[in-house]
């Protein structure tokens, strides 16, 4: 049987010491300022002496502005890895902490915005192998010139999964804030359920459509190279939520329902109504690094047609800069945006095999007088676009009217 390897991605050093008891090799991966000062806190009860006299946590919370300040800004999950090593060691459990560099993470060089190319395991390997846990810095890599580089949102996530796939890991756990994956947020949606397990198809439309419990970049590395996930809690021992290919349960009708606020719908108004249009706009913004989501045409009037699309919120300013900077070549007339609006999705495996599941959806937020702005629909995932004063009633109301049944 293969050793049993696990990746964190928040402190839980009792779990940790459980799978050292039980002969296992464990890698850790860190990140945050956050996870550092629980780090820190901890290592202070463990050696007041050591916490106390050669310690000096900096602050951290610095956005980089360019290229040459991203080795301050990974300064956070060095930080992090060394305290973890520490710790360990006062416990007396060997451990090495190893950065980016050490690891030889091998990334892009899009600045904040990496992605990795390649991981060396080989010194992960040899430190395994003399009984270590390997605590490694998450969410940095290195680029072709040796320059420390970002992975931006979901980083850290995404480097488990990573660290997983490239030592054929048996699992991948993710520690975070709450103890699995829900039918909808626990915060908002007062009944909803946990999940004992999901698919990474559902999972990766719930991540993508506002879940807020693991990012989409680190769910399809997951299914690319069939790593299994398991989501659990940084705080207690519950047992968590297990991503996986194939779900071995009955397949529900509706798994989760996910909101998104951040999001912004903006219009192109007067657009040319002939071959090509839709194409010289969406590659465009392509070109210039924006993503779109839902997109809805109007039927054309008078040789013009009009365009709406959503893209988050944060690509607003740039998004309207590069459509005035080609106003006149991609024939737009006018260009209007909307923020106060937000996504609502309902995802489900099950939507394949039962009719009927939009006009369901659709009757609830009737029933709530929420008024549905645009559609957009998948094999296994709907998603509208409604007012965001009302996206809280509609998750609710939708909420309870599939997931609650089952």
């Amino acid at each position: 049987m293969s050793p049993f390897l696990s990746f964190i991605s928040l402190a839980h050093i009792f779990l940790i010491l459980k799978a050292i008891a039980k002969k296992a090799k464990s890698i850790v991966t860190l990140s945050s300022p956050t996870c550092r000062n629980l780090l820190y806190a901890m290592l202070y009860f463990i050696c007041p002496n050591t916490a106390s006299g050669s310690i000096h946590l900096l602050p951290l919370c610095l956005i980089p502005s360019s290229e040459s300040n991203l080795s301050r800004v990974t300064i956070g999950e060095q930080m992090s890895v060394s305290l973890m090593a520490m710790a360990l060691d006062k416990l007396g459990v060997p451990a090495v902490s190893l950065n980016a560099f050490q690891v030889s993470m091998h990334t892009t060089s899009v600045h904040g915005n990496a992605r990795l190319k390649r991981i060396d395991t080989e010194r992960i390997r040899r430190e395994l192998e003399n009984r270590k846990i390997v605590v490694v810095t998450g969410f940095q890599g290195i680029n072709k010139y040796d320059d420390y580089t970002t992975l931006g949102r979901g980083g850290s996530d995404t480097t488990a999964v990573a660290l997983a796939a490239a030592l054929h890991a048996d699992a991948c756990e993710i520690y975070t804030d709450v103890d699995g994956v829900y039918t909808a947020d626990p915060r908002k949606v007062p009944n909803a359920r946990k999940l004992k397990e999901i698919t990474y198809d559902e999972m990766l439309d719930l991540a993508t459509s506002g879940a807020g419990v693991l990012h989409n970049r680190s769910v399809e590395m997951a299914k690319k190279y069939n790593v299994e996930l398991v989501v659990r809690s940084s705080l207690n021992r519950s047992e968590g939520t297990v991503v996986k290919e194939g779900s071995n349960m009955e397949k529900l009708l509706v798994t989760g329902v996910a909101a998104d606020k951040d999001t912004v719908r903006i219009s192109v108004i007067g657009l040319e109504d002939k071959p090509g249009t839709a194409f010289a706009v969406f590659n465009t913004l392509a070109a210039n690094n924006i993503n779109v989501d839902i997109i809805l045409q109007s039927v054309g009037r008078e040789g013009t047609k009009d365009i709406s699309f959503t893209v988050a919120s944060e690509d607003l300013q740039h998004a309207i800069e590069v459509l005035n900077a080609n106003k006149e070549r991609l024939t737009i007339q006018d260009i209007t945006w909307n923020e106060k609006v937000a996504k609502l999705s309902i995802v489900g495996a099950g939507m394949m095999s039962n009719p009927g599941v939009a006009a369901k959806m659709f009757e609830s937020l009737y029933n709530s007088r929420v008024n549905i702005n645009m559609i957009s629909t998948s094999e296994i995932r709907i998603t509208v676009l409604v007012a965001e004063k009302d996206i809280d009633k509609a998750m609710n109301a939708v909420h309870d009217e599939f997931v609650m049944e089952e």
